[in-house]
């Protein structure tokens, strides 16, 4: 499927992006050229030990914004994928700094299909987050209104050969600033803060991440929002999962956040199909395509009318064993409770 093409990541210093690396060099070991495109250069630089020119010729480590069209149409030329995962993604951060976050998350997509369009990119597939679902803070809004940038980008792309999708999961395991890893620098202080004792989460492994974006490089028609069916975990659990004798304090809810993640509302039900492994939250407006050729193509079908995914009422649930099994497969191999 990529071998042999030439793929650019952006914000590809970032977890993600480290992981996207690892695996297509493993699984796809012909793929032609792999461009790292990113604006902090000490993460590149830490990359680019980890793999060398003299045993990776195929990756380039380009310096460079999504916010400058001029840089990233440069950094296009003739690429064949655009994995687009650079955001700013914090959502304290965001709510502090508006004007920033939108410049990156908003104007950024809207450069990306611009340079994927002006350079015949083939295939583009964004980053989303659960919290593009119903949003309550500004992050969620930006990656919302990037969504249905690239959603609606199918319908301006002319007689080109493009197809633009995106990809939403919820909390990735062991991800910077995620739970996880916080929790365990907390472990041994003795006390875990908890902002609720009801809150749930998705759980889902930066593998499994990489693959869903595999997923839809190779089956997207176009504009589809696809959705992983992955379990959730209260957030007690993974706290008894981590350091079983340590204290709690509950601090609150903070500032943008939800007690649950939500990745499908019952309003999207009407434009949802269901595939084995995935959903996908199809395009309110498509030129291209109908939804009896989307469900077609997928081998899907429809979801029940007022359906809704969120890990408050999920039907598939980590347990505190199992987040245990998680954190030794890919957190950190040595854990112990």
């Amino acid at each position: 499927m990529l071998n042999n093409k030439k793929i650019l990541i952006t914000g590809g210093t970032g977890s993600f992006g480290k992981k996207f690396i690892e695996m297509i060099t493993t699984q796809y070991p012909d793929v032609k050229r792999i461009v790292v495109f990113s604006r902090d250069e000490l993460k590149q630089f830490e990359m680019k030990q980890q793999y060398p020119a003299e045993r990776y010729p195929q990756i380039r480590f380009f310096i460079g914004d999504v916010r400058d069209k001029e840089r990233l149409i440069r950094a296009c030329e003739g690429i064949d994928v655009i994995i687009h995962a650079a955001a700013i993604k914090q959502v304290d951060t965001a709510e502090y700094n508006p004007t920033e976050c939108i410049r990156t998350n908003v104007q950024g997509a809207e450069n990306v299909i611009d340079a994927a369009l002006t350079c015949g990119v083939k295939d583009v597939v964004a980053l989303s987050t659960d919290k593009a679902c119903a949003p309550i803070n500004l992050y969620g809004a930006t990656k919302l209104a990037s969504d249905k940038l690239f959603t609606a980008a199918n319908n301006i792309k002319g007689s080109r050969d493009i197809r633009f999708s995106v990809v939403r999961y919820g909390n990735v395991m062991g991800s910077r600033g995620s739970v996880i890893p916080f929790f365990m620098g907390k472990k041994q202080e003795g006390v875990l803060p908890i902002t609720h004792e009801e809150m749930t989460r998705f759980n889902i492994s930066l593998e499994d991440g990489v693959r869903l974006v595999f997923f839809a490089i190779e089956n997207a028609l176009g504009g589809e929002i696809f959705v992983p069916k992955i379990p959730s975990y209260k957030i007690l659990d993974v706290a008894k999962a981590i350091a079983p004798e340590a204290k709690y304090e509950v601090v609150g809810v903070r500032p943008g956040e939800k007690l649950h993640e939500e990745m499908i509302t019952e309003s999207d039900s009407l434009n949802t199909i269901e595939m084995d492994k995935y959903y996908a939250i199809l395009p309110s407006v498509s030129f291209a395509h109908k939804k009896e050729e989307f469900i077609k193509h997928h081998s899907a079908k429809e979801v029940p009318f007022g359906f809704k995914y969120n890990s408050g009422e999920n039907t598939e649930w980590e347990t505190v064993e199992s987040m245990r099994e998680n954190i030794r497969t890919y957190v950190d191999p040595n854990f112990q409770a």
